[in-house]
């Protein structure tokens, strides 16, 4: 009778953990089709600013990410959030070093939309990848993505509760600008080395704007599917001169380019230039991140330049 039970317990015990294991099994939807995500991935490598925030967001320190665009190591905005620990570096987002990937023996690895097929190949034999779907181009698609590296890391409750944390501060800073009079259209402008570029208003930081109250314009300058305009001439840029000029650069080179438009008569004749309403960013942050700490660290800029 004794061993009918013992045998009866263990049968118990085996069947609970079948179902235990059922409910932490996930299919994820990717772009290259459904992938099995088991348990909670302990050992992640990300290969995305935004898979790298979505991470740190939902409290996982990755084991390896790739550099910033400008940079050569994560953005700093990202800084603040990493303590003692830091990624390894696993290349930049277009040229992955593989056999940094490897070292790291992941069992779970954050890709970016645009991975190429040959190179997501090359990542699933090493653990499963998850590359989010393609959609086109829209400033909350970010949220989407955030929810979809979540559910791979079996915390998507905390993904959700920094989503709706960046909402709750957008409708916050909304509220003080409305109530200091603070409104109007808005430009974000990348300086580069070359000069300056009209950013989509369908990019991360303009849905954040427009979430405070701000209308973001790009002038017609940038297609539907694009990220950002040609260069425009100084003589040219009497087309972004609207209530608030929001200029990013990536580095030191675009902080020179940008130091020396300053002294052309063009520049200082424009009225947002004068009325003292252009808002130098971080452009790493601005225009190249996305995720719910970028979000927020955006809004911390927002609100120390447009509130009294």
């Amino acid at each position: 009778m004794r061993a009918v039970t013992l045998r009866s317990g263990i049968v118990g015990l085996l069947l609970s953990g079948c179902l235990v294991s059922a409910v932490e099994a996930r299919t994820l939807d990717t772009a290259y089709g459904e992938v099995d995500v088991t348990d909670t991935p302990e050992r992640v490598v990300t290969l995305y600013e935004g898979a790298l925030d979505a991470s740190l967001a939902a409290g996982v320190m990755p084991l390896g990410a790739v550099t910033t665009r400008g940079g050569d190591n994560v953005a700093e905005y990202i800084d603040a959030h990493l303590g003692d620990k830091r990624p390894a570096i696993m290349g930049v987002v277009r040229e992955i070093n593989l056999e940094a990937v490897l070292e790291q023996r992941p069992d779970l690895i954050l890709a970016p939309a645009r991975l190429t097929q040959a190179q997501y190949q090359l990542l699933s034999r090493i653990a499963p990848t998850v590359v989010p779907p393609t959609q086109p181009m829209a400033p909350d698609n970010w949220k989407d993505e955030a929810r979809l590296y979540g559910d791979a890391l079996n915390r998507l409750d905390a993904i959700e509760d920094a989503i709706n944390a960046v909402d709750e501060r957008a409708a916050e800073i909304a509220g003080a600008l409305e109530a200091s009079g603070v409104d109007g259209n808005a430009f974000v402008v990348r300086w580069m080395p070359g000069g300056p570029m009209v950013m989509s208003k369908n990019l991360f930081a303009a849905g954040l704007l427009t979430q405070v109250g701000l209308t973001v314009e790009d002038a017609g300058l940038v297609g539907e599917r694009g990220v950002h305009s040609d260069v425009l001439s100084l003589e040219n840029l009497s087309q972004v001169d609207g209530d608030w000029l929001c200029l990013a650069t990536l580095n030191e080179d675009g902080q020179e380019a940008l130091a020396s438009a300053k002294q052309s008569r063009a520049f200082m004749r424009l009225d947002v230039v004068q009325r003292d309403q252009v808002v130098p960013v971080n452009g790493q942050l601005w225009t190249s991140a996305n995720g719910p700490l970028a979000a927020l660290a955006i809004l911390d800029d927002v609100e120390a330049a447009l509130l009294p």
